[in-house]
């Protein structure tokens, strides 16, 4: 079916615009609270260590204590469940033990990966005044074919702009510079159009220093942020499982985060 053509296809593009997420791995070593407000005004805190290639997040889910560790060198991941003492482990197929995993770049296939999902890189352009590298996507699946284009911004590596052949379209553009927390921020805003539906509006700060967004203001009212952010190296025992702990089999009852 077109429509479930069309669902992969988003899929498959949010995974090629995720090479932005790299960035969280991919900057300076630090540490932070990431707080995350619904329109309710109900928050959620989320303490995020940043280091050199991993990444830890503890965080509470359903009232369970929850810590994912990503080792991006190593291709790995792991859930961690404090109360329990017990972990998942996801990956390490590829990369493990090899040399690090080069951060996404501009000229990297965000394509590369996904089956049934081809890119071809047909030039450069300007996108709000930002030069950008121009990608042509097709995928094919169960006979259907559906196309797409992507612009990514030639010096951050994140998706400036993406058109779809059903009328869904994305634009993201630098508004200005401003100061959080004393930190030098650049203001962007991110409005995505589609057929018969209101244009939606995202506002993202980021830093150039962490090579992320330290503030998002979602439509509806939603806010998502980074406070007591912490420069410095991070130790290693952070980004490892604890002695003790015990793997658990994915297919184990209870074995799904915050069950």
């Amino acid at each position: 079916m077109r429509t479930q053509t069309q669902a992969l296809l988003g899929i498959a593009l949010a995974s090629a615009l995720a090479g932005a997420a790299h960035a969280e791995i991919a900057g300076v070593q630090f540490s932070a609270d990431m707080i995350s407000q619904g329109p309710d005004g109900q928050a959620e805190t989320v303490k995020m260590f940043v280091g050199d290639g991993r990444m830890r997040k503890e965080m509470t889910q359903q009232g369970q204590e929850v810590v994912q560790i990503v080792d991006q060198t190593r291709g790995m991941m792991w859930v961690l469940f404090p109360d329990r003492q017990t972990y998942l482990e996801q990956g390490g197929a590829a990369g493990e033990g090899g040399a690090p995993v080069p951060p996404a770049t501009a000229e990297t296939d965000p394509c590369a990966g996904m089956p049934g999902l081809t890119c071809r890189r047909v030039g450069e352009e300007d996108v709000g005044g930002r030069k950008a590298i121009k990608w042509e996507m097709v995928m094919t699946h169960e006979g259907q074919t559906m196309n797409g284009t992507l612009w990514i911004d030639a010096e951050r590596a994140i998706p400036l702009k993406h058109e779809m052949s059903n009328g869904e379209k994305m634009e993201l553009l630098m508004v200005g510079t401003e100061t959080i927390d004393g930190r030098e921020v650049e203001k962007w805003e991110m409005t995505t159009t589609a057929p018969d539906r209101p244009p939606t509006r995202v506002l993202q700060w980021y830093d150039p220093e962490l090579k992320l967004s330290v503030r998002e203001e979602f439509p509806g009212g939603g806010v998502r942020e980074l406070k007591s952010i912490r420069i410095g190296p991070q130790p290693d025992h952070l980004f490892a499982v604890p002695a003790g702990y015990t793997r658990m089999e994915t297919s184990q009852p209870g074995s799904q985060p915050g069950q």
